[in-house]
């Protein structure tokens, strides 16, 4: 009996900016300190600094434009991998994009592929053709890696799955750190209070939510709210901030290194997303000991908020409910810091370490070869 190593590939054929590439960077990097031979497959090369130098790259030999269609980019990533396995089939894939097409191919070459699932399916499956294949295919898949328990119960009883919960690994020491990088310059006014939303302007995160809740107490108290992301509403974002007249009051600026400052330099993190899986942002708030209040979306916010002992929780789309809720942590700050307190001595589930490993000792299973 002969036993074999096989190699790792993470599948990522887009890497952006936000919490699932956070992941995968360090989940990426922990496995190359444990595991021989990784590999990243990806058209985004510009981010391969973020990665260890032990990590291979498998990308396009011509230059992809940053901004062409995601699904052009899964179709090349794809081809890459087929041209791989008609080579050799000694690979194990750990899918963080474009699942189901990675599943298939996977299936088709008989490799084994593990799927991370990054948010719940609530924005789509009520097609139920989408839920009949997706259910089909993604049942095909050796391990169903999910990030919050309400999603593992969602998952399993909706797809008939038997899916593996893992948190997202919390990196609170490097989050601290950054987040003590001088500002030259301060964004946020004096006597206000200061109120910080992050992520990508998408329908998703519908932070026009939030714009409608501070419009309805502007004349109530001095506040300001600064959001950080970039996406396609944007635009749609700026022409309500400004049909509403609230220039001075909310800024839209881009993400940088200095994301985790500002986030540092706040008092409130507000979360308004319609769905998530276990949104980063929310544990990186509470980290640094921001007080968060977030919509009740499908998954992860009630389960980091405990039910709303260490947070408020408002349901999607009331602003009305988010505007009280605002206006009560300005007047009651006290009580608000003993259920951050809460919600900041709950996040030992998150911890880097304990969850990196839960990453490394499910791939292994699979990463050992008998030939007999």
């Amino acid at each position: 009996m002969k036993t074999n190593n096989r190699n790792l590939i993470f599948f990522m054929p887009f890497i952006g900016i936000g919490g699932v590439e956070k992941n995968l960077f360090n989940i990426a990097n922990f496995f190359s300190s444990k595991i021989h031979n990784i590999y990243i497959c990806t058209s985004s090369i510009k981010y391969k600094k973020k990665f260890n130098n032990k990590i291979k790259f498998i990308y396009p030999k011509i230059k992809i434009n940053e901004n062409l269609n995601i699904r052009i980019k899964y179709i090349i990533c794809l081809y890459l991998l087929v041209k791989l396995f008609l080579k050799s089939r000694n690979y194990v894939v750990l899918s963080f994009q474009a699942n189901i097409y990675c599943i298939l191919i996977c299936k088709i070459f008989g490799i084994k592929i593990l799927i991370r699932s990054n948010s719940s399916p609530e924005g789509w499956y009520h097609n139920k053709l989408k839920k009949i294949l997706y259910k089909k295919i993604v049942s095909l898949a050796d391990e169903v890696i999910v990030n919050s328990k309400d999603f593992k119960n969602e998952m399993d009883k909706k797809f008939n799955l038997n899916t593996k919960c893992i948190y997202n690994p919390l990196d609170q020491i490097n989050i601290k750190k950054k987040s003590k990088l001088v500002l030259k310059k301060k964004i946020f006014k004096k006597n206000s209070l200061k109120i910080i939303n992050i992520g990508r302007i998408t329908d998703q995160k519908d932070q026009i939510t939030i714009i409608k809740a501070i419009n309805e107490i502007k004349n109530k108290i001095k506040l300001q709210l600064i959001i950080i992301g970039r996406g396609e509403k944007k635009k749609f974002l700026l022409e309500n901030i400004r049909m509403l007249k609230l220039q001075k009051i909310i800024k839209i600026i881009n993400p940088s290194y200095k994301t985790y400052k500002y986030l540092n330099s706040s008092e409130l993190f507000i979360l308004s997303s319609k769905y998530e899986g276990l949104p980063n942002v929310l544990l990186e708030a509470i980290a640094l000991k921001k007080f968060v209040i977030s919509s009740n979306c499908r998954t992860g916010p009630r389960e980091i908020l405990l039910n709303g002992r260490g947070g408020f929780l408002f349901e999607v789309g009331n602003y009305k409910k988010l505007a009280e809720q605002i206006l009560f942590f300005s007047k009651n700050k006290k009580i608000c810091n003993k259920k951050l307190n809460i919600s900041f001595q709950s996040l030992k589930k998150f911890d880097y370490k304990l969850n990196l490993n839960k990453y490394l000792q499910l791939s292994r299973k699979y990463l050992i070869s008998v030939d007999r």
